[in-house]
Protein backbone atom coordinates (compact mmCIF):
# COMPACT_ATOMS: atom_id res chain seq x y z
CA UNK A 1 0.00 0.00 0.00
CA UNK A 2 3.04 2.22 -0.07
CA UNK A 3 2.83 2.13 -3.49
CA UNK A 4 -0.09 3.65 -3.63
CA UNK A 5 -0.20 7.22 -3.63
CA UNK A 6 -3.03 10.16 -3.87
CA UNK A 7 -2.37 12.14 -6.62
CA UNK A 8 -2.93 16.04 -6.42
CA UNK A 9 -5.07 15.62 -9.75
CA UNK A 10 -8.56 15.62 -9.60
CA UNK A 11 -11.09 15.36 -12.42
CA UNK A 12 -14.78 16.02 -12.17
CA UNK A 13 -17.22 13.46 -14.66
CA UNK A 14 -19.77 15.36 -17.14
CA UNK A 15 -22.32 15.24 -14.26
CA UNK A 16 -19.91 17.25 -11.71
CA UNK A 17 -18.93 14.36 -9.91
CA UNK A 18 -15.42 14.43 -8.07
CA UNK A 19 -13.25 11.57 -9.33
CA UNK A 20 -10.04 10.75 -7.12
CA UNK A 21 -6.59 9.87 -8.77
CA UNK A 22 -4.39 7.54 -7.62
CA UNK A 23 -0.76 6.80 -8.34
CA UNK A 24 0.60 3.28 -8.26
CA UNK A 25 3.89 3.75 -8.13
CA UNK A 26 5.47 0.10 -7.78
CA UNK A 27 9.61 -0.71 -7.74
CA UNK A 28 11.82 -3.57 -7.94
CA UNK A 29 11.62 -4.38 -4.13
CA UNK A 30 12.42 -8.24 -3.75
CA UNK A 31 11.18 -8.25 -0.38
CA UNK A 32 7.76 -6.23 -0.86
CA UNK A 33 7.30 -8.57 -4.18
CA UNK A 34 8.21 -11.62 -2.37
CA UNK A 35 5.42 -10.85 0.49
CA UNK A 36 2.77 -9.36 -1.83
CA UNK A 37 3.41 -12.33 -3.90
CA UNK A 38 2.71 -14.96 -1.16
CA UNK A 39 -0.28 -12.87 0.07
CA UNK A 40 -1.96 -12.81 -3.25
CA UNK A 41 -0.99 -16.90 -3.83
CA UNK A 42 -2.99 -17.28 -0.79
CA UNK A 43 -6.06 -15.81 -2.20
CA UNK A 44 -6.52 -18.73 -4.42
CA UNK A 45 -5.25 -21.65 -2.42
CA UNK A 46 -3.67 -21.06 1.29
CA UNK A 47 -0.05 -22.10 1.70
CA UNK A 48 -1.26 -24.91 4.19
CA UNK A 49 -3.71 -26.68 1.85
CA UNK A 50 -1.52 -26.90 -1.47
CA UNK A 51 0.38 -29.92 -0.86
CA UNK A 52 -2.81 -31.75 -0.03
CA UNK A 53 -4.31 -30.36 -2.72
CA UNK A 54 -2.30 -31.34 -5.44
CA UNK A 55 -1.65 -34.74 -4.27
CA UNK A 56 -2.67 -37.24 -6.64
CA UNK A 57 -1.55 -35.20 -9.54
CA UNK A 58 1.39 -35.83 -11.37
CA UNK A 59 2.08 -31.69 -10.37
CA UNK A 60 4.63 -29.30 -8.40
CA UNK A 61 3.66 -26.67 -6.40
CA UNK A 62 4.18 -24.35 -9.16
CA UNK A 63 2.65 -26.37 -11.94
CA UNK A 64 -0.29 -27.08 -9.32
CA UNK A 65 -0.81 -22.83 -9.48
CA UNK A 66 -0.60 -22.20 -12.96
CA UNK A 67 -2.42 -25.03 -14.64
CA UNK A 68 -5.82 -25.05 -12.13
CA UNK A 69 -5.52 -22.35 -10.16
CA UNK A 70 -4.63 -19.09 -11.80
CA UNK A 71 -5.64 -17.79 -15.10
CA UNK A 72 -3.63 -18.49 -18.07
CA UNK A 73 -0.94 -15.78 -18.85
CA UNK A 74 -1.37 -16.37 -22.56
CA UNK A 75 -4.41 -17.81 -23.65
CA UNK A 76 -7.31 -15.64 -24.21
CA UNK A 77 -9.50 -15.05 -22.07
CA UNK A 78 -6.70 -15.40 -19.50
CA UNK A 79 -4.49 -12.37 -19.45
CA UNK A 80 -7.82 -10.11 -18.99
CA UNK A 81 -8.84 -12.31 -15.90
CA UNK A 82 -5.48 -11.87 -14.79
CA UNK A 83 -5.83 -8.35 -14.96
CA UNK A 84 -9.33 -8.32 -13.67
CA UNK A 85 -8.50 -10.50 -10.62
CA UNK A 86 -5.36 -8.51 -10.04
CA UNK A 87 -7.51 -4.79 -10.41
CA UNK A 88 -10.10 -6.92 -7.13
CA UNK A 89 -7.39 -7.89 -4.79
CA UNK A 90 -5.65 -4.82 -5.10
CA UNK A 91 -9.14 -3.09 -4.44
CA UNK A 92 -9.60 -5.17 -1.28
CA UNK A 93 -6.10 -4.43 0.34
CA UNK A 94 -6.90 -0.69 -0.48
CA UNK A 95 -10.71 -1.67 1.45
CA UNK A 96 -8.55 -3.04 4.21
CA UNK A 97 -5.47 -1.31 5.11
CA UNK A 98 -6.39 2.06 3.80
CA UNK A 99 -10.34 2.37 4.74
CA UNK A 100 -10.29 0.23 7.44
CA UNK A 101 -12.67 -2.36 6.52
CA UNK A 102 -12.97 -5.95 7.49
CA UNK A 103 -12.72 -7.23 4.31
CA UNK A 104 -13.73 -11.53 3.83
CA UNK A 105 -11.05 -12.95 1.27
CA UNK A 106 -13.38 -15.49 -0.24
CA UNK A 107 -14.02 -14.76 -3.56
CA UNK A 108 -11.29 -16.48 -5.52
CA UNK A 109 -10.48 -20.10 -3.28
CA UNK A 110 -13.67 -21.93 -4.52
CA UNK A 111 -13.12 -20.75 -8.34
CA UNK A 112 -13.59 -24.19 -10.15
CA UNK A 113 -12.64 -22.55 -13.90
CA UNK A 114 -9.46 -20.91 -13.67
CA UNK A 115 -10.31 -18.73 -16.99
CA UNK A 116 -13.29 -17.23 -15.71
CA UNK A 117 -13.87 -14.65 -13.49
CA UNK A 118 -15.81 -15.21 -10.30
CA UNK A 119 -19.80 -13.90 -10.12
CA UNK A 120 -21.10 -11.68 -7.58
CA UNK A 121 -19.97 -7.89 -6.49
CA UNK A 122 -16.49 -7.74 -7.02
CA UNK A 123 -14.99 -6.41 -3.41
CA UNK A 124 -17.17 -6.18 -0.21
CA UNK A 125 -16.22 -4.87 3.20
CA UNK A 126 -17.54 -3.93 6.52
CA UNK A 127 -17.00 -1.66 9.05
CA UNK A 128 -18.44 -1.92 12.91
CA UNK A 129 -18.90 0.72 14.53
CA UNK A 130 -17.06 1.79 17.63
CA UNK A 131 -19.86 2.94 19.85
CA UNK A 132 -22.35 0.72 19.72
CA UNK A 133 -24.55 2.33 17.75
CA UNK A 134 -25.07 -0.39 15.05
CA UNK A 135 -27.46 1.74 12.51
CA UNK A 136 -23.74 3.53 12.13
CA UNK A 137 -22.33 -0.16 10.72
CA UNK A 138 -21.04 0.45 6.91
CA UNK A 139 -21.01 -1.89 4.04
CA UNK A 140 -19.20 -1.02 1.07
CA UNK A 141 -18.85 -2.71 -2.28
CA UNK A 142 -16.24 -1.99 -4.84
CA UNK A 143 -16.71 -2.67 -8.70
CA UNK A 144 -12.83 -2.60 -10.68
CA UNK A 145 -12.37 -2.60 -14.38
CA UNK A 146 -9.07 -3.01 -15.32
CA UNK A 147 -7.89 -1.61 -18.45
CA UNK A 148 -3.70 -2.76 -18.79
CA UNK A 149 -3.05 -2.80 -22.91
CA UNK A 150 -4.97 -1.91 -25.79
CA UNK A 151 -6.11 1.86 -26.67
CA UNK A 152 -8.19 3.90 -24.17
CA UNK A 153 -11.60 2.61 -23.11
CA UNK A 154 -13.98 4.82 -20.43
CA UNK A 155 -13.33 1.76 -17.87
CA UNK A 156 -14.69 4.02 -15.53
CA UNK A 157 -18.01 3.92 -17.20
CA UNK A 158 -18.04 0.94 -17.16
CA UNK A 159 -17.46 0.66 -13.60
CA UNK A 160 -20.04 3.05 -12.95
CA UNK A 161 -22.77 0.80 -15.21
CA UNK A 162 -21.82 -2.41 -13.51
CA UNK A 163 -22.02 -0.50 -9.92
CA UNK A 164 -25.16 0.00 -10.65
CA UNK A 165 -26.36 -3.65 -10.74
CA UNK A 166 -24.30 -4.27 -7.20
CA UNK A 167 -27.55 -3.65 -5.16
CA UNK A 168 -28.79 -6.68 -6.86
CA UNK A 169 -25.68 -9.00 -6.45
CA UNK A 170 -25.74 -7.81 -2.82
CA UNK A 171 -27.60 -10.64 -1.65
CA UNK A 172 -25.79 -13.24 -3.41
CA UNK A 173 -22.35 -12.13 -2.63
CA UNK A 174 -23.04 -12.36 1.33
CA UNK A 175 -24.85 -15.45 1.26
CA UNK A 176 -21.73 -17.00 -0.39
CA UNK A 177 -19.66 -15.58 2.22
CA UNK A 178 -21.47 -16.79 4.84
CA UNK A 179 -21.97 -20.10 3.47
CA UNK A 180 -18.53 -20.48 2.98
CA UNK A 181 -17.85 -19.31 6.49
CA UNK A 182 -20.54 -21.86 7.66
CA UNK A 183 -18.50 -24.67 4.97
CA UNK A 184 -15.17 -23.96 7.60
CA UNK A 185 -17.54 -23.85 10.54
CA UNK A 186 -17.17 -20.49 11.27
CA UNK A 187 -20.11 -19.14 12.98
CA UNK A 188 -18.20 -15.65 14.54
CA UNK A 189 -17.73 -14.69 10.73
CA UNK A 190 -20.93 -16.13 9.60
CA UNK A 191 -22.72 -13.96 12.35
CA UNK A 192 -20.62 -11.14 11.09
CA UNK A 193 -22.12 -11.43 7.28
CA UNK A 194 -26.07 -12.31 8.61
CA UNK A 195 -26.16 -8.36 10.13
CA UNK A 196 -25.98 -7.04 6.92
CA UNK A 197 -28.64 -9.55 5.31
CA UNK A 198 -31.89 -7.63 6.60
CA UNK A 199 -31.46 -3.77 5.47
CA UNK A 200 -35.12 -2.86 6.23
CA UNK A 201 -34.86 -4.20 9.50
CA UNK A 202 -31.10 -3.47 10.43
CA UNK A 203 -30.27 -0.64 8.92
CA UNK A 204 -26.76 0.60 7.87
CA UNK A 205 -24.62 2.98 6.24
CA UNK A 206 -24.06 1.87 2.11
CA UNK A 207 -21.24 2.99 0.45
CA UNK A 208 -20.47 2.10 -3.21
CA UNK A 209 -17.57 2.55 -5.49
CA UNK A 210 -16.15 2.64 -8.93
CA UNK A 211 -12.87 2.34 -9.49
CA UNK A 212 -11.32 2.25 -13.02
CA UNK A 213 -7.67 0.69 -12.74
CA UNK A 214 -5.83 1.73 -15.93
CA UNK A 215 -1.80 1.71 -17.14
CA UNK A 216 -0.61 5.19 -17.72
CA UNK A 217 -0.44 4.27 -21.54
CA UNK A 218 -4.29 4.12 -22.01
CA UNK A 219 -5.13 7.05 -19.42
CA UNK A 220 -6.59 10.49 -20.43
CA UNK A 221 -8.46 12.74 -18.80
CA UNK A 222 -11.05 13.34 -21.47
CA UNK A 223 -11.87 9.24 -21.37
CA UNK A 224 -12.62 10.25 -17.16
CA UNK A 225 -14.46 13.29 -17.61
CA UNK A 226 -16.78 12.05 -20.04
CA UNK A 227 -18.28 9.61 -17.82
CA UNK A 228 -21.72 9.90 -16.16
CA UNK A 229 -23.08 8.40 -13.01
CA UNK A 230 -26.46 10.18 -12.89
CA UNK A 231 -28.18 7.37 -13.74
CA UNK A 232 -26.59 5.16 -11.17
CA UNK A 233 -28.62 3.35 -8.72
CA UNK A 234 -27.51 5.14 -5.56
CA UNK A 235 -25.68 7.88 -7.16
CA UNK A 236 -25.43 9.73 -3.84
CA UNK A 237 -23.75 7.35 -2.02
CA UNK A 238 -20.87 6.34 -4.72
CA UNK A 239 -17.54 7.08 -4.91
CA UNK A 240 -15.00 7.25 -7.83
CA UNK A 241 -11.69 6.44 -7.82
CA UNK A 242 -8.52 5.78 -10.45
CA UNK A 243 -5.70 4.08 -10.10
CA UNK A 244 -2.93 4.28 -12.56
CA UNK A 245 0.58 3.27 -12.70
CA UNK A 246 3.44 2.35 -15.39
CA UNK A 247 3.59 -1.02 -17.05
CA UNK A 248 1.07 -2.63 -14.82
CA UNK A 249 0.54 -5.71 -16.82
CA UNK A 250 3.98 -6.64 -16.67
CA UNK A 251 3.54 -6.28 -12.42
CA UNK A 252 0.19 -8.76 -12.82
CA UNK A 253 2.39 -10.95 -14.99
CA UNK A 254 5.26 -10.97 -12.47
CA UNK A 255 3.43 -11.34 -9.52
CA UNK A 256 1.70 -14.43 -10.63
CA UNK A 257 5.06 -15.94 -11.26
CA UNK A 258 6.46 -15.08 -8.47
CA UNK A 259 3.30 -16.29 -6.51
CA UNK A 260 4.08 -19.69 -8.07
CA UNK A 261 7.55 -20.31 -8.66
CA UNK A 262 8.04 -19.74 -4.10
CA UNK A 263 5.11 -21.10 -3.65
Amino acid sequence: MKWLVKSNQQLKTSDGKSVDIFEFRHVKDEQTLSAWAKHFRNHYCLDSQIDSLRCGTEYSREEYLNKIKFPDKSIAPGPSIRAGDFAEILAADYLEYILKHWVPRVRYSHKTVSNESTKGSDTIGFMFSSDGNNSKDTLTIIESKAKYTGNHENRLQTAIDHSSKDIIRKAETLNAIKQRFLDKEDIHNSQRIERFQNEADNPYIQNFVAIAHLDNSNFTEDVITSANSSSHSHADQLFLIVIKGDEMMKLVHELYERAANEA
